[in-house]
């Protein structure tokens, strides 16, 4: 890749693919999960060598609830796992670990191995990384709204910044590209606040199998457009 591209600040990725990865390989399907973990630790790192700052990763949603009991709870203990053992990955690879989504909806292990997680990685300045967990763009904004009627603001004071504020990404930027693998072309969901002025792509290639070769070639692209956030 040109080293001189513009390169986008803030990048969002649909995890799509990972069972569909499994059936192909012939093994058991729930373990397309792990392997999508596994690349996502990859892409984190392809980003962050490439100074990209800002990554939503968007693995469980609020639907994905409505899943067999055995694949929502396989994530569930591949989620725990995380949180339990791999946290000094992501402090070696100075990433501030974010979980976003509706957290109450989470056992209460998770929610405090979560609290753990965010505090120990707070002060890590290398990149950020926001892992969508039970999110949904819909909840995201149904919460919001309910912080701003508690909060007090009037409607005459409420502005899009304020309204940010009370979002799960709040302190963050808007995507500046979403890329979504598995040949699935739409959002489901994934930042509809944010996403406005995001480039899209989207490949055939399911997760698990994404490489960095397609990451490049995807941000040699999105260097190509242009950008006029409807100038």
């Amino acid at each position: 890749m040109d080293k001189e591209a513009t390169l986008p600040r803030s990048i969002g990725v649909i995890l799509d693919g990972n069972r569909r990865w499994a059936k192909s390989a012939g093994i058991p399907t729930l373990e397309g999960h792990r392997a999508g973990y596994g690349r996502a630790k990859e892409f984190i790192r392809w980003a962050f060598d490439l100074g990209i700052p800002y990554l939503t990763l968007y693995a469980f949603s609020t639907e994905n609830w409505k899943r067999e009991t055995a694949e929502v709870g396989y994530l569930m203990d591949l989620l725990t796992w995380v949180l339990e053992h791999e946290i000094e990955e992501f402090n070696k690879e100075g990433a501030r670990l974010l979980i976003i989504g509706e957290r109450e909806r989470l056992s209460p292990k998770i929610q405090e191995l979560i609290r753990r997680t965010e505090a120990r990685t707070a002060s890590n300045t290398r990149g950020t990384v926001l892992l969508c967990i039970s999110y949904g763009g819909r909840p995201e904004i149904i919460n919001a709204t309910r912080k701003l009627i508690k909060s007090g603001v009037t409607p005459e004071n409420l502005s899009e910044e304020e309204f940010a504020k009370h979002l799960w990404t709040a302190g963050a930027p808007d995507p500046d590209m979403i890329i979504r693998t598995g040949g699935v072309m739409r959002l489901s969901n994934f930042l509809p606040w944010q996403s406005i002025y995001s480039e899209l792509f989207f490949t055939e290639t399911l997760w698990p199998d994404f490489t960095k070769e397609e990451f490049l070639k995807i941000l040699e692209e999105y260097a190509e457009r242009e950008r006029r956030f409807g100038k």
